[in-house]
């Protein structure tokens, strides 16, 4: 794992997502804050942590989280809580303040933006999953873009400079780049960079359809 975080960062990557499952929240399991604890020393990157976890799981072992994803200096690190699996979501994402984190909230394919539209003051990232969560390599939902929309419109028309994160099926073609044109600035990527002969190829690929759609060439669906 350290050497898979240092190859992503002379990859070129801005920041490294570790997806945290329980086998509650989601159907697999992966990691805790230790091993993301024991990646900080191979990078300078900074981290951020999906809690695709159960609200026990989410609670209980959130100190730890938080302190897991801080930079090397201590900086804030991303921590994302599902709407879905937190009852008490403003009790979640103030905490994760109030411990140094960088609070995020993440929302699966089904559940409509108003399920956040409350808390949009207290987060810095919003992740619109893409996929349902829980295994890689899954198909882009398109029907997505327009939940990208409602959120990007929400936090502009209030005033909250919030980064809208997608993740799932991103790769560096249209899927991207309508979700750039709808309001994303944050594409997490996985099969969708590791299918290139290099991480680094991967990564520019990824980063290029972004600035293109920026630029004004948004690509279209075959």
């Amino acid at each position: 794992m350290g050497q898979c975080v240092k190859d992503l960062e002379n990859a070129g990557v801005d920041r490294v997502q570790f997806d945290v499952m329980d086998g509650n929240f989601v159907p697999n399991l992966t990691f805790g804050p230790e091993m993301i604890a024991a990646c900080r020393k191979y990078t300078d990157l900074p981290f951020e942590t999906q809690l695709m976890v159960s609200q026990y799981n989410c609670e209980t072992m959130l100190e730890a989280y938080v302190e897991a994803s801080k930079g090397p200096n201590g900086e804030p690190g991303v921590v994302i809580a599902h709407v879905e699996a937190n009852h008490h979501l403003h009790r979640v994402l103030a905490k994760i303040r109030q411990l140094g984190g960088s609070p995020s909230v993440a929302m699966n394919p089904h559940t409509p933006m108003e399920m956040i539209k409350n808390i949009l003051d207290m987060v810095d990232h919003v992740l619109v999953m893409t996929v349902n969560p829980g295994f890689g390599g899954q198909a882009y939902i398109p029907t997505m873009l327009e939940k990208i929309r409602e959120v990007r419109a929400a936090a502009d028309a209030a005033g909250f400079e919030i980064d809208i994160e997608v993740d799932g099926g991103i790769k560096a073609d249209w899927s991207l780049s309508q979700c750039c044109a709808a309001g994303a600035n944050c594409f997490i990527a996985g099969s969708g960079m590791f299918a290139y002969p290099s991480l680094k190829e991967g990564c520019d690929a990824l980063r290029q359809v972004a600035i293109e759609t920026r630029a004004g060439k948004v690509l279209s669906k075959p």
